[in-house]
């Protein structure tokens, strides 16, 4: 399958426009001071259902025709990709099935549910996912959208950093997590068409440094037994993401989960919003200085803010 373009971002972008939050660009004084840059937040924690995946999730229901949209959607998540499937379905006014790991957090559940879809456990391994998926859809005739290995979710994803980049041109570098990289993928394709003097810099988990080795050896490393703070960053590159990461991707840089929880905090304390471990990543390689990198304009996208109140990763 051929991967996207710049003309299916904008595509994206007009067809999630009715859907969508125009999320905000925040800054924060002190954490310029702290990390000597001039920082934009893009805050994909006020996105509906939580996290920037509603815009590959909408992008996705909204393109199918009207014959398969009657068929229904189903996916398998863990949780920030399950909860905006099901919140698009919901919109459009067809059935969701979501394929979900029985140790998934039950807020995420929750969510899903309150948006009407119907969930399915699995076992908490990509297999058991996979297998249980296929079930569902034999079952079901529903049209499988995969989290991230998807055109049209890459896409939408992409739509993120277009609006950073229309918000605040001029950026030296913009850092996304990376997990199975729609994000990242989408977010390099927008700002190589966009800005080709901004650096697409990728923020991985040390325990989960599958697309890193992806990249070193130039072939898909699976992730085997990830170990991570960011339960949102776990999964193995997909074919389409990896292809896009290969091109226009400057480095991927990992970091500990002690600068990860650090990073969650000062966001917490310093700009008074809610962000999960995987979005705070980007502000943790910037706080491990694994790299350096001084008095640049840098955008950093923080990609949710599904946290479990009960389990706050400082009080663990």
């Amino acid at each position: 399958m051929k991967s996207p373009n710049f003309n299916d971002v904008l595509d994206a972008k007009l067809r999630i426009e009715p859907y969508i939050h125009h999320t905000p660009v925040l800054t924060s004084r002190s954490l310029n001071e702290i990390t000597g840059n001039e920082l934009f937040f893009k805050c994909e924690n006020f996105q509906r259902a939580g996290a920037f995946k509603f815009r590959g999730a909408s992008n996705s229901v909204f393109s199918l025709t009207e014959a398969e949209a009657k068929r229904g959607v189903a996916t398998h998540s863990s949780g920030n990709h399950a909860q905006a499937l099901a919140l698009a379905a919901k919109i459009r006014g067809i059935p969701a099935y979501v394929v979900m790991p029985k140790n998934s957090k039950k807020v995420k559940i929750d969510a899903v549910l309150g948006y009407g879809a119907e969930v399915i456990f699995c076992e908490p391994n990509l297999a058991s996912r996979e297998e249980t998926l296929d079930k569902v859809v034999q079952q079901t005739n529903a049209v499988f959208i995969h989290p991230y290995n998807n055109n049209f979710v890459i896409a939408g994803q992409g739509t993120a950093a277009l609006e950073l980049l229309n918000h605040t041109p001029e950026l030296d570098y913009i850092i996304a997590p990376v997990g199975g990289g729609g994000l990242l993928s989408g977010t390099s394709l927008t700002v190589r068409s966009v800005s080709d003097n901004t650096k697409v810099i990728a923020a991985e988990p040390e325990g989960a440094d599958d697309a890193k080795r992806s990249l070193q050896s130039n072939q898909i490393v699976p992730s085997i037994n990830p170990n991570t703070i960011a339960d949102g960053l776990l999964t193995s590159l997909g074919t389409l993401t990896f292809e896009l990461i290969k091109k226009y991707v400057q480095d991927i840089i990992t970091v500990s989960d002690v600068y990860i929880i650090r990073a969650m905090r000062l966001i917490w304390e310093r700009m008074k919003i809610v962000v999960e471990p995987s979005s705070a990543i980007t502000l943790g390689l910037l706080l491990e200085k694994k790299i350096e990198i001084k008095n640049k304009r840098i955008g950093l996208i923080l990609s949710g803010g599904n946290v479990d109140l009960d389990h706050l990763p400082w009080n663990m």
